[in-house]
């Protein structure tokens, strides 16, 4: 595995991305053995969640996961999600985290030696490269198994390492096991 047992970790976890991502694969996620694992390999500083809500539902279905997250080890950092309507006539639903998620990880940048970063997004890239040009590494975590690649190829290319989220049934949740590990040049 990339993580070196005396670095000090940190996760992001861009939550729509994630959700995206194993709905795509046909898995579920262990949120405890996700962490567990990350426990287990370094000294782990913070795991974040991010995700946007609908504030007016009634109910919402991810507000089971966001409050046990919340109790269970996860600092998970929510906004509101913007609801719109399209020139389609269409009711859309907006709620991006990215920059919520690149400001804390640079404001947490001094407190870290290596960020794993759950996303395929490329809007991360440039997050990316300004913590490696703080002497940080980081491993981003996605998957190209789907017919769609979920992980942009700059983003993969700017990583220092790639963990490769396959569908396997001991994965996160199926936990990321066996992953696979690619370690780009």
């Amino acid at each position: 595995m990339a993580i070196d047992p005396r670095e000090k970790i940190v996760l992001f976890i861009d939550g729509a991305n994630l959700y995206a991502t194993s709905k795509a694969i046909g898995t579920d996620i262990d949120y405890r053995r996700l962490l567990t694992e990350f426990q287990s390999k370094a000294y782990m500083l913070r795991a974040y969640y991010y995700t946007a809500l609908v504030e007016d539902q009634e109910y919402s279905s991810i507000r089971p996961l966001i409050d046990w997250l919340d109790y269970n080890g996860y600092t998970v950092v929510t906004k509101a999600a913007k609801e719109f309507t399209d020139a389609t006539g269409r009711r859309k639903v907006k709620g991006n985290m990215d920059i919520e998620l690149a400001v804390d990880a640079l404001e947490m940048a001094s407190h870290f030696d290596h960020m794993v970063l759950f996303s395929g997004d490329g809007d991360f890239t440039a997050l990316v490269a300004a913590l490696q040009r703080k002497g940080k590494r980081v491993t981003v975590v996605s998957t190209l198994t789907t017919s769609t690649p979920m992980i942009s190829d700059d983003l993969r290319r700017q990583a220092d390492f790639f963990w490769m989220w396959q569908t396997s049934p001991r994965q996160w949740g199926a936990l990321l096991s066996p992953i696979r590990i690619v370690t780009l040049p």
